[in-house]
This record gives structure tokens, C-alpha cells and sequence, in this order.
């Protein structure tokens, strides 16, 4: 199952200028609360223009992930579904407890994963990982027997629905267990259809306990910019598909096409 990605070069010169002012966390030091496998997540969506004043507002409240000295990551998932697309629709149809199932290349790391993402109907997020870099390298049977104690399906039952490229930046609160995971440059590909939206940011805030005391929060709350429900799994079906519902999702994908729209008019006339 495990799809292996090709290093791209993607570069934000003036974003990388500013990342380095952040005090540097390393992976090794990334356990424990600050791992949140079992969290509150708030998201934000916001143009890729406010996100310098953003991090120059937060730079000391916060440090960032350093992967051998590469502080914007790469990152490339591969998302699996039934045939009917059953955990899209429990997420198109607002079931309170849903799953999300998928293989994920930490690229700078040469780090990966395959993931069960629960949401629960207590509004949390609980992420279980089968390590796919070990060795021995995980089989078949392995990852057929992880899905089938953490997701309510055989795996038999899965394909591969939607592959997906971004930028992640990651921040970790210097005084409570906090992380803030920023994306940049999304893309999606299924078999030879392909998708961009550049231009704008999803944020996300995960808590141990949900907490308005986030210095991040607070800042999303001085700049107006509400939390909003997001998912990228959804987001690419959508955008991919034909014959999935879609009504659910139509508002905060008119708001995505807003900000990319938006910041290639701004592109075009700087």
C-alpha cells in the first residue's frame, strides 16, 4: 500500500526568512503532550497573505519543528476509502463519530505512517499509527489487521480514493501542551486528475483540553478570522468526483475559492 514521493521543490523565500526567527524543536523532543494523539482540534482558514503577520505575532509564544534544518516540511498522504465512499459520507453527512483512513509520508524525515484518524462524539480527534519505516517493514497482514481493530470495516474493502501533497509548518507552545500545524501549497491527484489551492492557509489548534487561552486563538480572534471545518480528505473528494454529495460541503468550499481567488488577483497586480 505504502507509496513512496519524489522530494518537490517548492520554495517561499520571505515565509522561510521569518521561520527562522522561531526558537527550533527537534522530533526527538516531540513526545509525550506534545505528540496530542488524543486532542481537541479548532481550524482556520485564512489567506496566505495574513500569515506572515501571524507568525510575527506569535514568534515568541511559540516553537517550531526543525527537520534537519528544514522548517516548512513536506508532506504526502494517500487516503482510503470503501467503494461508496463511507467515511466521506459519515463526515458529508455530520455523523458525530467517523474515521478517516490513510497512509502518510512525512517526507523530510523519511518518516511513515498508516493512520486511523476517530472522531469521536465527545468532539475529539484520537489518531492511532502503525510505524511503515521499521524493520522489519510491516506486511500485508500487519496493516490488514491494524485497520481492523481500529476502524469498523475490513480491509479488503479499501481502495485508494485520493492522494494529497502540502507544506506544513508545526509550532509548539512553549507553556502548555499545544500544537499549531500550519498547510500551505494543497494539491490533490486521483489517477491522472490533479488539483491545486494555492493562495490560502489552513491552521489548526490542537489541545490536550480545549483552552481560548491560546495565544494563537487569541490571535486568529484580533484579526476576525473565525474556526472553521475543514477537512482535506473531503475537500480533494469534492473537487474530484463526480456523483459524491457535496450540499454540506459547498459553503466552506465557496470560502476556499474566495481565498484562492482573492490572492491570485492580489498575485497578478503586485
Amino acid at each position: 500500500m505504502y507509496t513512496t514521493l519524489a522530494s518537490r521543490s517548492v520554495s517561499y523565500p520571505s515565509l522561510e526568512h521569518l521561520l527562522d526567527r522561531f526558537n527550533p524543536i527537534y522530533l526527538a523532543e516531540l513526545n509525550g503532550d506534545a505528540a496530542l494523539l488524543n486532542r481537541i482540534d479548532t481550524k482556520y482558514l485564512f489567506p496566505l497573505s495574513a500569515l506572515h503577520t501571524v507568525l510575527e505575532q506569535i514568534q515568541d509564544h511559540y516553537q517550531i519543528l526543525d527537520i534537519n534544518d528544514v522548517r516548512l516540511n513536506q508532506y504526502h498522504t494517500v487516503y482510503y476509502d470503501e467503494p461508496g465512499f463511507t467515511f466521506y459520507n459519515q463526515h458529508h453527512n455530520e455523523h458525530s463519530h467517523r474515521y478517516k483512513v490513510r497512509e502518510r509520508q512525512y517526507v523530510d524525515s523519511n518518516i511513515a505512517f498508516f493512520e486511523v484518524k476517530t472522531k469521536t462524539n465527545q468532539k475529539r480527534t484520537i489518531k492511532t499509527r502503525l510505524p511503515l519505516d521499521t524493520d522489519p517493514t510491516p506486511q500485508p497482514d500487519d496493516i490488514a489487521d491494524f485497520i481492523e481493530n481500529y476502524v469498523p470495516t475490513q480491509s479488503d474493502w479499501l481502495e485508494a480514493k485520493l492522494w494529497n501533497d502540502y507544506l506544513r509548518l508545526t509550532l509548539v507552545d512553549q507553556q502548555m501542551p499545544e500544537r499549531v500545524t500550519i498547510d500551505i501549497a494543497l494539491s490533490f491527484g486521483h489517477e491522472h486528475n490533479r488539483v491545486e489551492l494555492p493562495g490560502f492557509v489552513i491552521a489548526e489548534v490542537k489541545q490536550a483540553h480545549f483552552t481560548q487561552h491560546s495565544y494563537f486563538i487569541q490571535q486568529m480572534r484580533r484579526l476576525g478570522i473565525r474556526s472553521s471545518s475543514f477537512s482535506k480528505y473531503c475537500a480533494g473528494v469534492y473537487l474530484l468526483y463526480d456523483n459524491v454529495k457535496t450540499n454540506n460541503f459547498k459553503p466552506v468550499m465557496r470560502e476556499v475559492q474566495k481565498l484562492v481567488e482573492t490572492e491570485n488577483f492580489h498575485a497578478r497586480v503586485s
